[in-house]
């Protein structure tokens, strides 16, 4: 079984690698397919370095046979620590294929998979302590609501998290396929859209994807030498938005910084015109790849507009 399949791979090393001889990050190690690219196109004093917290990502990583490539087990929200124990200073490129990998969803025991039968587990690494089954038997209503809202964009959320809890109370949940029929009641629309939803809201909350996303991404901003490049791969909204108000304001957040005079200071500068989307064709051989988003910017000096 193929681990992963990358989804942009030519685009979005073509739009990193500037500079052969120059220093990269991949945020998302995952099955290694960005990182052998990139060390494809790396000159001999090149340097890659890859994170990943995923268990087995660290396992596919023990066969990359190259001096040029350093791999670091750990979420990827610690980036700047890490370099600064490899006494790097600045990078020419950072990449990020962000969401799940094709072998977490096909993996039955790691539970990211609405279509699989095993544990609602859900973590990204083994080292996080509560699973997608603890967030279900032990939130209060109004944060279930709250998730589910937010994470997930459900429509009925109210109604999700009012059922959750009262079909808690007769039997915990612990299994998916359980957890998916019990949920058939309070289905709104087309079943496999909302269960996506449902379990990409569970997912967000138990890896914290968007606070690890928000600190990375301004880590960064300051990491990144003036002409280097941010590539990144998204497949929601939620991401997205954190990543072009990035490459707009300077903070995932959004808001522009003003210098003294009032001026707008400019951290980013988009080099495609919105964002670069998959083939028809890369799509009807990866169907994963249909909701992918790749946005691409350029790190400038501190300048003002």
């Amino acid at each position: 079984m193929e681990y992963h399949r990358p989804v942009l791979l030519e685009e979005s090393v073509q739009w990193l690698v500037y500079d052969v001889e120059g220093v990269y990050v991949d945020l998302t190690f995952g099955g290694g397919g960005h990182s052998k690219k990139i060390l494809e196109k790396l000159g001999a004093s090149g340097r890659l370095f890859a994170l990943d917290r995923d268990e087995d990502a660290h396992r596919e990583a023990s066969f990359v046979d190259d001096d040029r490539f350093t791999f670091i087990l750990s979420d990827y929200r610690h980036l700047r620590q890490w370099l600064e124990y490899y006494g790097v200073e600045g990078v020419h490129g950072v990449i990020a294929d962000l969401g799940v990998s094709s072998h977490q969803l096909d993996v039955a025991e790691r539970g990211f998979s609405y279509r699989l039968d095993a544990p609602l587990d859900m973590r990204m690494s083994k080292g996080l302590r509560r699973a997608a089954s603890d967030i279900l038997n032990s939130y209060a209503e109004s944060a279930l609501v709250e998730l589910f809202s937010r994470y997930g964009e459900v429509r009925n959320s109210r109604q999700l998290a009012r059922w959750i809890v009262q079909q808690r109370q007769r039997r915990p949940f612990h299994a998916i396929r359980d957890f998916v029929e019990r949920l058939r009641p309070v289905v709104r629309g087309k079943p496999e859209r909302y269960w996506a939803q449902v379990f990409q809201a569970l997912r967000i909350e138990v890896n914290d994807e968007l606070g690890a996303l928000k600190q990375v991404l301004s880590d960064v901003r300051d990491l990144l030498l003036p002409s280097g490049r941010l590539v990144v791969i998204s497949y929601h909204s939620l991401e997205d938005r954190l990543v072009k108000n990035l490459i707009k304001t300077g903070h995932p957040e959004g808001g522009e910084e003003r210098d003294a005079y009032g001026r707008v200071i400019r951290y980013f500068r988009p080099l495609v015109k919105g964002v670069i989307r998959p083939s028809e064709e890369e799509i009807a051989h990866n169907p994963r790849a249909r909701s992918a988003k790749m946005r691409v910017a350029e790190r400038l000096n501190r300048t003002i507009s």
